[in-house]
């Protein structure tokens, strides 16, 4: 096979760089013929699968996996809180206070000890996010989001939260 460019160094092996094989030349059909049908197939390899599950060959190569823990909690901290007109009674409050104000929450999605309620009306989606603090022994809201049901477009919080209050 013909290589025009160099190849990266392995750090265990001297920095060398591949080149055609002597007596062969640049140009041609078949070289040509060669090198299209390779960037067809080699794109196309990697969807046959043999339905077993592969195992390690013993190569050198370093395997990559993923390994995803879950999240833990990390205990009280300050986290900056979202301050803007409208929100007075939704930052900085607990969970229980905003079920109190808005009904159940659509989701409760907890990651490790951060939290998020979503609440749904026929105007918009609030999204609160809560945080442990040192000063509270449960979390409190710190941040909003808020956003049309219909298409997801970006609200105005302060109105999203005074539609909801009103249901």
């Amino acid at each position: 096979m013909t290589v025009h460019s160099p190849v990266p160094a392995h750090p265990r092996l001297p920095n060398r760089t591949l080149s055609r094989p002597r007596g062969t030349s640049r140009g041609g059909s078949r070289g040509a013929v060669l090198a299209a049908a390779l960037a067809l197939a080699l794109p196309l390899a990697g969807c046959v699968s043999s339905g077993a599950p592969s195992r390690p060959t013993g190569s050198s190569r370093p395997t990559h996996s993923t390994t995803i823990r879950p999240a833990t909690p990390s205990g009280p901290r300050d986290p900056q809180f979202m301050t803007m007109r409208g929100l007075e009674g939704v930052i900085g409050v607990t969970e229980r206070e905003l079920v109190r104000q808005f009904g159940q929450p659509r989701l409760d999605v907890w990651e490790g000890d951060a939290r998020k309620l979503q609440f749904t009306g026929r105007a918009c989606l609030l999204d609160v996010y809560l945080y442990p603090t040192s000063n509270s022994k449960s979390p409190v809201a710190t941040y909003v989001d808020a956003r049309r049901q219909s298409d997801g477009q970006d609200v105005d919080r302060a109105a999203c939260v005074a539609a909801l209050r009103q249901r």
